[in-house]
């Protein structure tokens, strides 16, 4: 399961310092960090990156037809090429243009349409999710670095389940790990070895009977460890099966911690360098961090965060209500 060299030395944590980087009124889900800067894109069209050494904010406001305001949710970038996708009709999936303008890639209208995440598996090989549109899950492709994306046939896919979709609510609802891709929805994992040719599914004992619970957020640390975190947003403080882990890559789920804290999270990251055994997860619940792979759990700060990216083991970045700050974790 893990190489002998795979050992953690790093210091649990008992502690975090936030500092707030960037604030406006807006409601921030989704950032992505590449090299020293931060990406993001949030509600009111807006998107914009920080710079993490200078501080430098470049912001803009991508509107649809000049008049329309987009939520952005989901954001991914390949080598070249930065890329967002807002979630309700039209979905609209922008890449960077060759004149430095955001253009259109993909556009998708219709009842239903909703999207949710997006990421790369390398720098020509991207995925999208959404939520199911006519009884079938919504998945696309680009194997072209980004420059054209296919939606997948429903016959490619595990048959749907009624009311399935999947919450955008940190853009984490994707993990890659080598040509292997999970895609958590709000019923179940949608699993593929092969980059998204082929696909199956595995069930999780996360709760899932009413529209808004489910997993929302779930991280691999290698392609047989990983971790799902979820609940009920409109039950915050229920801590009953909204976290689970898997030792074989996803086939079969345990509950960890249940019953006990953390409560609802809308994101989970494991924290690099520590073999796996540390995670952190947040939500406007607050931030909760694990040194034993989630069998125990630490409320380490009530302040509400919607998603976390990790630039080293120690300093992470976090997004929510009105702002994105600094984390450095001691």
């Amino acid at each position: 399961m893990f190489s002998c060299s795979e050992t953690s030395k790093h210091s649990p944590f008992s502690s975090v310092e936030i500092e707030s980087i960037y604030s406006d009124s807006l409601s921030i889900r989704a950032i992505d960090i590449v090299g020293n800067t931060l990406r993001y894109a949030a509600n009111k069209s807006t998107f914009g990156n920080i710079d993490l050494e200078t501080g430098k904010i470049m912001e803009g406001v991508q509107l649809y037809q000049d008049t329309t305001m987009l939520e952005f949710r989901a954001i991914a970038h390949s080598e070249t090429n930065f890329f967002m996708l807002s979630i309700e009709s039209p979905a609209l999936l922008y890449k960077t243009g060759e004149n430095g303008q955001m253009e259109i890639v993909y556009k998708e209208e219709g009842e239903g349409v909703f999207y949710d995440a997006m990421t790369f598996w390398n720098d020509q090989e991207g995925i999208a999710v959404g939520d199911t549109v006519n009884g079938c899950f919504s998945i696309l492709i680009t194997r072209d670095g980004g420059h054209t994306w296919n939606k997948l046939p429903c016959d490619s896919l595990p048959d749907g389940i009624e009311g399935e979709g999947a919450f955008a609510a940190s853009n984490t609802n994707i993990k890659t790990v080598g040509d292997k891709t999970w895609v958590a929805t709000t019923k179940r994992i949608l699993f593929s070895g092969d980059k998204g040719k082929t696909w199956q599914a595995f069930e999780t004992p996360i709760l899932k009977e009413e529209g808004p619970q489910g997993i929302y957020s779930l991280d691999f640390w290698n392609e047989y460890l990983g971790i799902v975190i979820g609940g009920d947003y409109t039950n915050p403080e229920g801590n009953t099966a909204n976290k689970a882990l898997t030792i074989d890559g996803g086939k079969t789920w345990q509950l960890i911690a249940d019953g006990q804290e953390p409560n609802y999270k809308s994101c989970v990251q494991f924290v690099p360098n520590t073999a796996g055994k540390e995670v952190v997860a947040v939500g406007f619940t607050g931030i909760s961090y694990s040194s034993d792979i989630g069998k125990t759990w630490k409320k380490l700060a009530d302040e509400s965060f919607y998603t976390i990216r990790f630039l080293n083991d120690s300093i992470a970045y976090a997004a929510g209500r009105n702002r994105i700050a600094k984390l450095s974790f001691r």
